[in-house]
């Protein structure tokens, strides 16, 4: 996976566009693939990209409008904006050895833009790279501010990669605010990544967009797109004092009517001084007379524009505007970027393909994981809750984008008649079963699966009237890849038709589960806490090993940790010799899976603490995967965790089965819910599962209706 490098600005105008430019000339240099995205913008089409395609061959998809996103947060939708920057950012990333960010620039404007930088931060597990300005010349105070604003973020702006780019920084005390810019810095503990010196050109906009920013009338066009504003004179006194002021890149402004000035400032050009131009003000224009005498001067190239306000109202916005670089000034953007790249720590930045991180897998990458390869996988999923109304709008979510192929069981007119009233439509991808219409050919095949059991043709009729029940059977017979239930209906009516009907897959001695814990930080894989009350230790090194494979298959690094009331030989007793002995078991059974126990909960999830507790341990202080001693145990924990963070936890997802069969809770939301089928597809998908078998009766079942 690229790496991402998110480029926070601190403020206001500290250049985080120029930064940004600056970090993709550095990397292009150092023959590093890279790729740019800007997740959201104020206006668009949007400034930065442009610059991105004017200055490189990469074309940056345009950024979200802030209304969009706005309207997103306002409507407790970030999770959904932070799946779509994932997404956008996996998609420009294919290739890229490093991916820059750029985040959101906090103004009174954006009131969410640092909490949105800080969540788009986790989302994509970035590294970050802190832009401020040399504002004031104590170097102390500029370290302080860079410190401040990096502690938002958290454990994620520390360690040795916590960085910053100052820009502008005077360079007429001789370098001595730059070294004692280093130092402060070092002292904060932050990575002077690139400390630029200030250099009026880089920030000198062309004749045109100051033209254009005060709405000038043009008198003489001249080489406006060429000539820049170094310096702004407003000359309202003698001539003599107005010479003394006219240089190159000088604007000179001053009202219409001082024929003397605007004389001598087109002798000066004539005689050498490239003035940056000519701004006349009070919306004066000089006399033809005068105008020609300034010919020469004209023809060689000196703009002269006319504003209606006076002067001083005119020379203060001159000094206000935005000195951002324009999407066509190609010349500006290109010196930007050679003079920044050359201020950066290039060992730094050639570290970052070589840095062993360990990889976080984050909420909304794994949402968007979840989606993106459930549609890959084009699975038929069964939901035999098809009259609640949740599932009919996931149900109709899930198809319409493309996430799986929805079956429902329920009456095909109260199916509709709940969409209806929801504002749904099923599209064709949604398919309506009648168990009235199919429930008889269920009978045999569930007779013979349970034979051995003494079920009788009349009894599975009667068990096969639970539309549980009936859509596992379904799956047993391969007419669908999976089943999704427990809206209504409670763990155990959702678990046991699959114990019974489904049984373990080859190599499975039992059928364990576990829960996707997603944290604001990561997700985190907890078993097993819905199935097995007190596992032996043979069993509990199994729930280890489907734990950590399912963990694999969801994209998460497996580090395994086997959770107890004790680290290590720290304490004894019969509950710490079974952890010990199902940690052995697993080991032994899979030597190359990184797993370690018995370890606390602080020991396994928290650095420092499995720094002190357990050194030597490859797993302590960043597991991703945490196997419960027993089910009082796993569960108590997922439900404190869930409660006193407010995480959105996944499950139960079964382990072990030959088919995936998935719980819902009770109280699960829609969202759930189109999640939880995404995941089951998934499963499908791993097991290889064969073609289907057609669907019962399908050709007398009534198809889906439009609402």
């Amino acid at each position: 996976m690229s790496h991402r490098l998110l480029i926070v600005p601190t403020a206001r105008g500290v250049g985080v566009t120029s930064v940004g430019l600056g970090l993709i000339r550095a990397l292009d240099r150092l023959g590093l693939r890279f790729a740019f995205y800007k997740p959201v913008s104020r206006s668009l089409p949007d400034r930065s990209a442009a610059l991105v395609r004017l200055t490189t061959t990469l074309d940056p998809p345009e950024p979200m409008a802030a209304e969009e996103a706005e309207h997103l947060l306002g409507e407790g939708k970030r999770d959904q904006l932070l799946e779509h920057i994932v997404q956008q950012v996996a998609e420009v990333g294919r290739g890229a050895d490093v991916v820059v960010v750029e985040g959101l620039v906090p103004v009174d404007e954006v009131v969410y833009a640092s909490s949105l930088n800080v969540a788009i931060a986790q989302a994509l597990d970035a590294e970050l790279v802190f832009v401020g300005a040399a504002v004031g010349d104590d170097p102390v105070k500029i370290a302080d501010h860079i410190d401040i604003a990096s502690r938002a973020f958290g454990d994620m702006a520390r360690g040795p990669s916590r960085c910053c780019v100052i820009n502008r920084i005077p360079q007429e005390d001789g370098g001595k605010l730059e070294r004692g810019l280093r130092s402060a810095l070092t002292r904060e503990d932050l990575h002077p990544l690139g400390l630029i010196p200030e250099r009026p050109l880089l920030d000198a906009p062309r004749l045109k967009e100051v033209a254009e920013h005060l709405g000038a009338r043009v008198l003489h066009q001249g080489d406006w797109t060429k000539r820049r504003v170094l310096d702004v004179s407003l000359c309202a006194a003698s001539v003599r004092l107005a010479c003394s002021r006219m240089a190159t890149g000088v604007l000179i402004i001053t009202p219409g009517d001082r024929e003397d000035v605007i004389l001598a400032a087109a002798l000066a050009s004539l005689e050498g001084a490239k003035l940056a131009g000519l701004l006349l003000t009070c919306g004066i224009e000089p006399s033809r007379e005068v105008m020609k005498l300034c010919r020469r001067a004209v023809d060689d190239g000196l703009p002269i524009v006319l504003v209606e306000p006076d002067s001083y109202p005119t020379a203060a916005a001159v000094h206000d505007m935005s000195r951002g670089v324009p999407p066509d000034d190609h010349e500006r953007a290109e010196l930007i970027m050679d003079t920044i790249a050359s201020h950066l720590d290039e060992i730094w930045l050639s570290r970052l393909t070589h840095q062993a991180r360990t990889p976080r897998m984050t909420t909304p990458a794994f949402r968007h994981l979840l989606v993106e390869s459930a549609r890959a996988a084009h699975r038929r999923i069964v939901l035999p809750e098809g009259t609640e109304p949740r599932t009919v709008r996931a149900a109709a979510i899930v198809a319409e984008r493309g996430i799986a192929e929805p079956v429902l069981l329920g009456d095909p007119a109260a199916i509709q008649d709940v969409a209806r009233r929801q504002g749904v439509v099923l599209g064709d991808c949604v398919t309506i079963i009648e168990p009235d219409a199919v429930r008889e050919r269920y009978v045999e095949p569930m007779v013979a699966r349970r034979s051995h059991k003494g079920l009788t043709a009349a009894a599975a009729r009667d068990q096969l009237h639970d539309t549980v029940v009936l859509g596992t059977m379904m799956l047993a017979e391969g007419e669908v890849h999976g089943l999704v239930s427990g809206a209504v209906h409670t763990t155990a009516n959702t678990i046991r038709p699959a114990l019974q009907l489904i049984r373990p897959a080859p190599g499975n001695k039992l059928v364990s589960s576990i829960f996707f814990m997603c944290l604001p930080e990561q997700v985190l894989v907890y078993g097993d806490c819905a199935v097995n009350p007190n596992p032996t230790a043979e069993e509990l090194a199994e729930i280890a090993l489907q734990s950590a494979t399912s963990a694999h298959t969801f994209g998460i690094e497996p580090r395994v940790a086997m959770i107890s009331y004790s680290t290590g030989s720290s304490g004894a007793g019969d509950d710490v010799s079974k952890v010990a002995r199902a940690t052995a078991i697993a080991r032994e059974r899979r030597p190359s899976l990184l797993i370690d126990g018995p370890l606390q909960y602080d020991a396994a999830a928290i650095e420092d603490v499995g720094r002190k507790k357990a050194p030597d341990s490859p797993v302590a202080g960043r597991a991703t995967v945490f196997i419960f001693p027993d089910l009082n145990t796993g569960n108590t924990t997922y439900k404190a965790v869930q409660r006193s963070t407010g995480c959105v936890s996944i499950g139960p997802m079964l382990q072990g089965l030959d088919k995936p069969v998935n719980d819902l809770s009770r109280g699960a939301l829609v969202e759930d819910i189109v999640f939880t089928i995404a995941l089951t597809a998934i499963q499908a998908a791993a097991r290889s599962t064969p073609s289907m078998a057609p669907l019962s009766l399908r050709p007398s079942i009534p198809g889906p209706r439009k609402a």
